[in-house]
């Protein structure tokens, strides 16, 4: 992983925390154990004015994951939250009809 790529809990504290909770509620303790560590790499660019969805891993667009993928949906207050997961790292933090996010630095 490029460790020049800015860390989600730096840019998105807000997010970095509800996401460690709610897999924390999920039963997903290795999943939220790895939230300090996730990193941005870009955000989701499709144009929607609904999506704040951010990719943690590069993956060409309109690629599938492959083996080892699987999704985890969480039961956030507010709008949608849903995980790309491939080999227990998640992958793509969809972020969709929610609030705009709070932002602590700037990125990109």
């Amino acid at each position: 992983m490029d460790r020049t790529r800015p860390l989600v809990r730096d840019v998105l504290p807000d997010l970095a925390d509800e996401l460690t909770a709610l897999l924390l509620e999920e039963g997903e303790h290795r999943l939220a154990a790895g939230i300090p560590a996730l990193r941005l790499v870009a955000e989701c660019g499709c144009g929607e004015a609904s999506c704040q969805s951010i990719r943690t891993s590069e993956h060409p667009p309109g690629q599938p994951y492959g083996s080892g993928h699987r999704t985890v949906p969480l039961l956030a207050d507010a709008g949608l939250l849903v995980l790309d997961v491939v080999d227990d790292r998640i992958v793509h933090v969809e972020v969709l009809d929610r609030p705009p996010m709070r932002r602590r630095t700037a990125w990109m």
